[in-house]
């Protein structure tokens, strides 16, 4: 029986297996670096949202959304669902999660930490926690986020930030 990808999984992509190495556990293992990035890089999208602004928000959204894909593709395994909650989730992104639960973890994590659905990949959630306890403002992992936007994948959350769109 062929395996039918979620919503946000590459056609083709297995999922990671944890034992291999892959950035995406090093930037989690490494979140409160990470955090401070972050931060640093949404006080300079803010900074220049006028000159995003005088260009055009949607003439820049296709190069912009490329480069973001490149970056957070390498360190977190982005699945570009443009409503990043990175610095809400332990800097793991909920969107590798097979069921693409952005809440919390479901009701099957395996006793050793793994997906139920692929029980050779760490569950994201798990992952998520671990990384929340290093960051600075891990308790935002508590907050109760809002449904995927399906119309917005693909689209910059980086511009997003820009323009205050994002919280």
């Amino acid at each position: 029986m062929s395996r039918v990808p979620a919503a946000f999984e590459p056609a083709g992509k297995a999922p990671r297996d944890g034992k291999k190495f892959a950035l995406r556990f090093w930037s989690n293992t490494h979140s409160r670096g990470m955090e401070i990035t972050y931060s640093l890089v949404e006080k300079m999208l803010h900074v220049a949202a006028p000159l995003f602004k005088a260009i055009g928000y949607e003439r820049l959204e296709k190069p912009v959304a490329a480069v973001e894909a490149t970056i957070k593709g390498a360190l977190f395994d982005c699945r570009m669902c443009g409503q990043c909650i990175l610095s809400s989730s332990g800097m793991s992104c909920p969107m590798n999660c097979p069921k693409n639960l952005r809440n919390g973890p479901c009701g099957g994590v395996r006793a050793n930490g793994n997906c139920e659905v692929y029980a050779e990949m760490p569950c994201v959630w798990v992952k998520a926690w671990e990384g929340s306890k290093a960051m600075e403002h891990g308790n935002k992992i508590m907050n109760v986020q809002p449904p995927v936007d399906h119309r917005l994948k693909g689209r910059s959350s980086w511009l997003a930030v820009s323009r205050g769109a994002h919280e």
